[in-house]
Formats: structure tokens, sequence, C-alpha cells
């Protein structure tokens, strides 16, 4: 199998997340018109079908497509990756929940909670390790080549 168009998807996937993010944390403040809880809420399912793709094109790419397996499996930076990946998806979810449970509320102007803005800014922040790991599993550091 050509991974051109698996390698593609997944950098597509990263730009669009990162884009979803940029936005999200653009759009969210503490105190939120209902208009953009829609868009915010639309920007999240975005963010998480973005994230469906790079977790597909990641598993391609690491069991089924270009390099060996085993050059990703040894590493413990792509492990960290694996890991970062799963907090921030994890993270995700509470402003998910809590913003579906503001959509209920009454009001033209919603508080959202600090907490909230918080974790979006953190996502944010985790992101910018993605890159930094990928370019050091890439050049063989953490599997005693670097």
């Amino acid at each position: 199998m050509d991974d051109t168009l698996v390698r593609y998807a997944h950098f597509v996937g990263i730009m669009l997340l990162a884009a979803m993010l940029v936005a999200q944390n653009l759009l969210l403040s503490h105190r939120l018109p209902r208009r953009e809880l829609r868009r915010l809420l639309l920007l999240d399912r975005v963010y998480g079908l973005a994230a469906m793709i790079i977790l597909a094109a990641g598993l391609l790419l690491w069991l089924m497509v270009g390099k060996a397996s085993a050059f990703y499996s040894a590493n413990p930076l792509f492990h960290t990756k694996l890991g970062l990946f799963a907090l921030v998806a994890a993270m995700s979810l509470f402003p998910t929940v809590a913003l579906l449970k503001l959509q209920r509320q009454a009001g033209d102007v919603l508080a959202v909670s600090p907490s909230i803005v918080l974790i979006k800014r953190l996502e944010l922040l985790l992101l910018m390790t993605f890159p930094l790991l990928a370019v050091l599993i890439a050049k063989g550091v953490g599997n005693g080549n670097g």
C-alpha cells in the first residue's frame, strides 16, 4: 500500500485539529454569547473528526505502511507521543460535555467555567510538543540513533 495518501490524511488531520483548537481558543471566553456557543460546538465536532483522522492514519502508518512498526514500537519518544495524544483526547472530553450542558441553559450570554478555558489552553500548549516529538522520532532519537 502506498503511504502517500495515508501521510497526506495524517498531515491534513493534524492541520485541521490545530486550526479547530486555535479557533476554539479564540472564541472561548468566560462570558459566551449563545451564537458563539453554537460555533464552538461545531468547531468541537470538526476537532473530534480531525482527531479520528489522525488516529486512523497514525495507526496505519505505525502498523501497515511506511517504516517498519518496530522502528516506532521500540522508541520511548513514540510512546510519549501516543500518551500525550491520549491525554489531550481525554482532556477534550470535559470541555465538550460542559459545552453541551451549557447549551441547555437559558440566556443570551452564558457563563463558562474557568476550568473549561484552562483545559482548552492546555490542550493547545500540549499540541505544540507533537511536532518536536515527531521530528525527534523521525531522526531516530530514542532508538539509540540520535
